[in-house]
């Protein structure tokens, strides 16, 4: 089949949907999937009790990058969402109390969605900086939080000897690359930029063929190198490159840059390679308007960027609260990653 010459949509077409479906997963508390641990008969409550803020959208980490969203849709797309509603809903939920108790959370559970729920909080964050006045109010609310989190990120990168790489939440490449792009404190952007050279620094000739696994959402040789691209200069990535994945430049290995076979988008596991087509094209456009403008790689990496994207852009709102609760936030992502090439 011949590659599509329609153009892709944009994000402010798709911004009303978008912020719609947003809206309604970040208020819908059940079905839920609550990474919490047990220690007794007490601790069985409904989660917003522990979560006041982010009890919807199935699971914590979805319903901060979702809150995510509608702050960098209000930020960069106002003019075609509700803007009011969306505004009324953040200030309901991004309170003092509300993000103080998940602060006491975090804390009192330090491994608690280590380490892709805290990316997204510190990237929830960082788009409130942006936001002008509404966004402050928001940002000065999630300190408290955004404090632990940069205490548990250094915490964790100290003692952590192995990166985690396989494609689902755990993997350490793709929450460092949210926290190097939420330009939090300079001494954990140091910390973070020290682990990642230390961990991938050497790597050479990725076994990327093995992809994808059954479940991945995200690449890890793709995450991997979309981090690198972040601490390494220009120079130094497009070497690094070469080494890490030769072959590029010929298109290899097609596994890799090709779109993943879906057999079943709504199983809440075979669906995440919905969303691994949506982070792979996010990765590949990064990893190309990283590359000299003469690079041979690049317009492999974009070709395969958009057919990643146009693959998946029709299955990012299904009707069905399995994959709704968290897809969209990937093809924005996707989509502001073509616009930078």
């Amino acid at each position: 089949m011949a590659p599509s010459t329609d153009p892709l949509p944009t994000v402010a077409e798709l911004a009303p949907r978008l912020a719609g479906l947003a809206l309604e997963n970040v208020t819908r508390e059940f079905p839920n999937a609550p990474q919490h641990l047990l220690t007794g008969p007490g601790d069985l409550v409904p989660p917003r009790v522990h979560h006041p803020a982010f009890y919807g959208s199935y699971d914590w980490h979805s319903a901060v990058h979702m809150h995510w969203l509608l702050v960098r849709l209000l930020r960069r797309h106002r003019a075609e969402i509700d803007e009011a509603a969306v505004r009324e809903l953040l200030d309901r939920h991004l309170t003092p109390e509300h993000l103080m108790a998940e602060a006491a959370y975090l804390r009192a559970n330090p491994t608690f969605e280590r380490p892709y729920g805290w990316g997204w909080l510190l990237a929830l964050a960082a788009e409130c900086e942006k936001a002008g006045d509404d966004g402050a109010r928001w940002a000065a609310a999630l300190r408290p939080a955004v404090t632990t989190v940069a205490e548990l990120v250094e915490g964790w990168l100290a003692k952590a000897t192995y990166p985690v790489r396989h494609g689902v939440h755990a993997n350490s490449a793709f929450a460092l690359g949210l926290v190097l792009d939420s330009a939090g404190p300079a001494a954990l952007a140091d910390v973070v930029t020290e682990a990642a050279r230390r961990w991938f620094g050497a790597d050479r000739d990725y076994p990327a063929a093995w992809e994808p696994s059954g479940q991945d959402f995200v690449s890890p040789a793709l995450t991997e190198a979309d981090l690198m691209r972040r601490v390494l200069t220009p120079e130094e990535f497009a070497v690094w490159l070469s080494a890490f994945l030769p072959g590029l430049e010929h298109g290899e290995p097609r596994a890799l840059l090709e779109p993943p076979i879906v057999s079943d988008g709504r199983d809440p596991q075979i669906g995440h390679l919905i969303g691994l087509a949506l982070s792979r094209a996010a990765a590949l456009w990064s990893i190309a308007a990283a590359l000299p403008a003469g690079d041979g790689r690049r317009p492999r990496l974009t070709a395969a960027a958009e057919e990643q994207l146009r693959a998946a852009l029709p299955q990012v709102i299904a009707g069905d609260f399995v994959s709704d609760h968290w897809l969209a936030t990937f093809a924005v992502l996707a989509l502001d990653a073509a616009e930078s090439v």
